[in-house]
């Protein structure tokens, strides 16, 4: 059976594990600044078209990379040093954002510049991500993942709470200031992550005898082989688009109907500092209760959220209803990753992290223009309840799946590893 913990002695702590703490810093500095970049992309996107449904496809086509280069990158971050990886592509987009700061500032940028620059940094996303996940499972003991990925999200959470207000703060003192700190924040990943010691990658020399071609065939086969990775490819690929679109809708909204960018700031805030209360239950709540409860009451906590809002139409219910709609989204998140990482042979860590997050980056083209689609032909109420009745079903869905329910306590998940 394949061994799910790192070579090397586990520190007893993560906070003691250097190269751990090092790839979190930079992928920190990378969210927070990043975020604060990628809250105003709506608001500049409507700036420079004055319309909600061209916002949305300027928002949607900048993601289009992210879907064409995943499958590739995963083959990539198996065969080629992960660590160059990460600091060629962070590096990669610091420049294209700082080539947007700049135009910005000289008050030329435009909706085709905004489209290219998130198409470069929606590719290099697509690089980093699988040799991220990676790079976790050579640093991080099995038995502390769930922690490791509950820290991911609560770091998510917290660049979140901050990027909105923030970032709708900057934008009002000027719309080049937030692309600047995207161009910032992915400049200290390249940095942070250079600066690791050790190898982030298992072997990468018996990964290079087999064909690229033939790696991704044997990714793709790997993740559909297992009933429960088949099942989230299409399951949360819905969820992420629904979950997705719904944000959007609501900013966009707002967005038309004048609202503040500090006011519109304040959404994405509170959304975020759930997530980070969330994320600080998240370990607990993955110890004490099994996956395949957490998920589905996660799931139903957002489409209930969709409802009240719809019902409601009222600012300060959208924030309410957010914060605790999302509240389970961590544990949901850390669960169902950490188990996936635990079981999935370190030499398939990059295909498989590159085949599952086409569930997230099928979601990124798609979730604006459905959002802002429904936005635009029906309004925000029935947006809202449309999106609602999908998560339903798609808690029906995962509360049915037998993959999902039959998930057990972290002590178990290496005795579900996968020989490889």
């Amino acid at each position: 059976m394949t061994t799910t913990s790192p070579d090397t002695a586990a520190p007893s702590s993560l906070l003691r594990n250097r190269s751990y703490m090092l790839v979190m810093s930079g992928l920190t500095a990378q969210a927070f600044g990043a975020g604060v970049a990628a809250f105003v992309v709506p608001l500049l996107a409507y700036a420079v078209t004055d319309s909600v449904w061209q916002a949305g496809l300027v928002t949607a086509l900048g993601h289009v990379g992210a879907l064409l280069a995943t499958l590739p990158a995963g083959v990539v971050a198996d065969r080629v040093d992960r660590r160059r990886i990460v600091v060629l592509t962070s590096a990669t987009a610091a420049l294209a954002w700082a080539s947007a700061g700049a135009a910005a500032l000289a008050g030329g940028l435009t909706a085709v510049h905004l489209t290219a620059v998130l198409l470069v940094s929606s590719v290099a996303g697509a690089f980093v991500d699988p040799s991220v996940a990676g790079a976790f499972r050579s640093v991080v003991p099995a038995a502390q993942l769930p922690t490791a990925y509950a820290a991911a999200q609560g770091r998510d959470a917290a660049a979140s709470l901050v990027a909105g207000p923030l970032g709708g703060v900057l934008y009002g003192i000027a719309h080049a200031v937030p692309l600047i700190a995207g161009a910032v924040g992915h400049l200290a990943t390249a940095v942070c992550t250079w600066l690791v010691r050790e190898p982030l990658n298992a072997d990468t020399a018996e990964a290079r005898r087999t064909h690229p071609v033939a790696a991704l065939r044997e990714g793709l086969r790997y993740v559909w082989s297992v009933p429960l990775f088949r099942l989230c490819l299409g399951l949360f690929a819905v969820i992420n688009v629904a979950i997705n679109a719904l944000l959007m809708a609501i900013v966009l909204d707002l967005t038309a109907g004048g609202t503040s960018a500090a006011r519109i700031g304040l959404v994405s805030g509170t959304a975020g500092a759930s997530m980070l209360l969330g994320a600080v239950l998240a370990p607990v709540l993955v110890r004490r209760f099994r996956v395949g409860v957490v998920t589905p009451v996660a799931l139903a906590m957002v489409a209930a959220a969709a409802v009240v809002m719809a019902a409601s139409q009222d600012f300060v219910v959208y924030l309410l209803a957010l914060g605790l709609g999302v509240l389970g989204v961590p544990a949901a998140n850390a669960g169902l990753a950490g188990y996936a990482a635990a079981i999935t042979p370190p030499q398939m860590q990059g295909r498989f992290s590159s085949v599952m997050e086409l569930s997230g980056v099928v979601a990124m083209p798609l979730a604006p223009l459905v959002g802002s689609g429904l936005l635009a032909l029906a309004g925000l109420p029935t947006a809202l309840v449309v999106l609602a009745a999908v998560l339903g079903a798609a808690v029906v869905g995962v509360w049915c799946a037998r993959p999902v329910r039959r998930i057990g306590l972290p002590e178990s998940w290496a005795d579900d590893a996968i020989d490889g």
